[in-house]
């Protein structure tokens, strides 16, 4: 269902409440399930669609990301089986009066729903009883901290069912650690007759010297000395662009500070906005005190500090 509008589906506005989405859910579900709507496979594939728009938008985590990067971005990040996981729908439809069933993954991939009046399943997104895919591959991409910020194209060889493959994939800005490029399609070969894979890049951001990443945002870690931080000072920050900044550091500034850049950090993905960079203050204590350091200290803590 690539390109497919999840709202107009269950007939309601993207501002929809959970409630207002499970009782569309509800109604179409009562028009085209499979026990209403016996032979009719216009009903059945109808069934699907909105059953499909249901598991996304009923998902607090998949439909914050299906707004954010549209159908198309979203169907990158997430594969048929993606869409279903961890759904009980036999739950759901019990509540509606429709007996058991449910979803699950089949052995060699695809989405399954079976009925409890005993009806043969059927696929979802796969033609009705078509073979089943082939199995999801994933690669393991590793990116430096700049190509995460810019973006960029790699070329990927590695070996599929044998053989040696090699694919140039263009990575967009934001691939942090964990995120997951989907090419659809290009995984493993049915073994069924029925369409391949998918195949998946995962991103592993590569260690920094100068920059800690956590998530889109970003750590920098700067000791300052005692007095620095009881009296204040400034620090010379660099950034993501291979610029630098001043950074005020506070008088009475604790260790372990977190002192906020916002917007410095890294790049979320399709033009999402931009983590926040955090300088992370470490106070050095002095190991060894000279005659005249250790006379200013005593003369201080005789004034009570």
């Amino acid at each position: 269902m690539a390109g497919t509008d999840y709202y107009a589906v269950l007939g309601v506005t993207k501002s929809a409440s959970d409630e207002e989405i499970k009782k569309a859910y509800r109604r179409m579900a009562m028009k085209y399930h499979p026990d209403h709507a016996k032979g009719d496979p216009k009903a059945e594939e109808q069934f699907k669609k909105i059953s499909e728009a249901y598991a996304v938008l009923s998902d607090t985590d998949k439909r914050r990301q299906y707004d954010r990067f549209g159908s198309e971005g979203f169907r990158q990040q997430y594969s048929q089986e993606d869409i279903f996981r961890n759904f009980d729908f036999g739950n759901i439809f019990r509540e509606f009066g429709f007996g058991g069933g449910g979803f699950k993954t089949g052995k060699h991939g695809g989405v399954r729903f079976s009925f409890g009046g005993g009806e043969s399943p059927f696929d979802f997104g796969m033609g009705g009883h078509a073979a089943a895919r082939g199995s999801d591959l994933e690669y393991e991409l590793a990116l430096t901290l700049q190509e995460v910020v810019t973006g960029t194209s790699k070329t990927l060889d590695f070996q599929h069912e044998g053989r040696a493959e090699r694919l140039t994939v263009k990575i967009p800005k934001g691939m942090v650690t964990g995120k997951k490029l989907r090419l659809a399609g290009k995984g493993a070969a049915s073994p069924m007759g029925g369409p391949s894979g998918d195949l998946y890049i995962r991103s592993k951001v590569k260690p920094d010297s100068r920059f800690k990443p956590d998530g889109h945002d970003v750590l920098v870690y700067r000791d300052v000395k005692l007095t620095e931080a009881v009296l204040g000072s400034t620090l010379e920050i660099p950034t993501l662009e291979g610029k630098s900044v001043n950074v005020k550091i506070p008088p009475g500034t604790r260790h372990g500070t977190r002192l906020r850049l916002a917007g410095q950090g890294l790049p979320q993905m399709r033009d999402a906005g931009r983590g926040d960079l955090f300088v992370v203050i470490h106070v050095v204590l002095p190991k060894q005190l000279s005659e005249e350091q250790q006379q200013l200290f005593e003369r201080l803590a005789a004034t009570g500090l």
